[in-house]
């Protein structure tokens, strides 16, 4: 059990049969009447932000949020196949938990998956990833007048930005944090 009194950012506890995160917290002592601690919290499964406030010893379970590093395999309609590194076991996740990191993910690639009570709820692609880009209009000499970047398409399907100077057939570092170009490999 955890008290409101000792949330910290990063704090993940169970509340109404939903698991929070702490984004942001202030713990607020005003002159008259009672200590308060001002949150915004993250539902970790839909992802949707919430202000609250909570009385310093209002009690919560604490979540425990499992991380495993596992494997893409394939896809299979609507279901994506990853393999555990450790006991090989392969487990399918769906589409609207996975949509974020396919555009960054080939077969074979590693992902960060977390799992809460054994269920997967997020799967994380790498911060960086090497892809080929497969589509994108040639850069000519002194075409700057309109920035120095254009877009193209890499191999996953992703659409990024990118300097004039790459071609088709390239390969380039993606920072898939911000989904921005970072160097050509």
């Amino acid at each position: 059990m955890i008290s409101a009194g000792e949330f910290k950012k990063g704090v993940t506890f169970v509340m109404d049969g939903q698991v929070y995160v702490v984004v942001e917290f202030q713990h607020v002592k005003p002159g008259k009447g009672a200590a308060f601690v001002r949150t915004k919290i993250r539902n970790v499964i839909s992802g949707a932000v919430t202000e609250t406030t909570f009385s310093p010893n209002e009690k919560f379970e604490r979540a425990h949020i499992d991380t495993k590093e596992m494997q893409y395999l394939y896809a299979d309609g609507d279901l994506y196949y990853f393999m555990d590194l450790e006991s090989y076991e392969q487990i399918p996740i769906e589409y609207d938990k996975v949509k974020d990191a396919l555009q960054y993910l080939k077969e074979n690639d590693n992902a960060t998956i977390r799992f809460f009570k054994g269920e997967p709820f997020e799967v994380k692609a790498p911060n960086f990833v090497t892809l080929k880009v497969t589509q994108t209009e040639p850069g000519f000499k002194g075409d700057t007048a309109t920035g120095a970047n254009k877009p193209c398409t890499v191999e996953t399907g992703a659409q990024i930005t990118v300097p004039l100077f790459v071609n088709e057939g390239d390969t380039i570092r993606v920072d898939t944090r911000a989904g921005e170009y970072m160097e050509r490999v």
